[in-house]
């Protein structure tokens, strides 16, 4: 898979049991530091990063632009291919759905936030160090993307 990839259906099964959902890792260098853009999650409040699903007719790539414009008001630059995958489940959903998600994560180089965007009154977010965005998410797969991780 790359971001050069289109989506065909907005529900995309990796396997039998997961749906594929895209992550923007936002990151920007500043005084010479890492840091990662978290937002927190409309239901629980926790720390994630700008995720969600693909879009049809539109590349990975694109959808990846698009979540991390809705969710945290961020313009950048995509990298082609995904850095990682992470998987998640949902607690709060009916058992009957699907629960459980596998998320590719492209890296997106921050350029600038808008002044306004679709979901600013529903989430918070904060520019942390790598080692504190590590401390924040919950998922053991996304703290290996977030140390592991190094800019081009």
């Amino acid at each position: 898979m790359n971001g050069a990839d289109i989506a065909h259906s907005k529900y995309i099964l990796v396997d039998d049991a997961r749906f594929l959902q895209i992550g923007a890792l936002v990151y920007r260098i500043k005084n010479e530091n890492l840091e990662f853009l978290l937002i927190t999650s409309r239901g629980s409040g926790r720390w994630i990063i700008p995720k969600g699903w693909p879009i049809p007719k539109k590349s990975f790539s694109q959808a990846v632009l698009q979540e991390a414009f809705e969710e945290a008001g961020v313009r950048g630059v995509v990298e082609t291919f995904p850095i990682g995958t992470y998987e998640y489940e949902k607690l709060n959903l009916p058992v009957e759905k699907n629960s459980k998600f596998c998320v590719y994560v492209f890296a997106v180089l921050y350029s600038y936030q808008e002044k306004k965007w679709p979901e600013q009154s529903q989430r918070m977010y904060e520019w942390v160090t790598v080692s504190e965005a590590v401390k924040r998410v919950n998922e053991p797969q996304l703290k290996e993307i977030l140390l592991r991780y190094k800019p081009c």
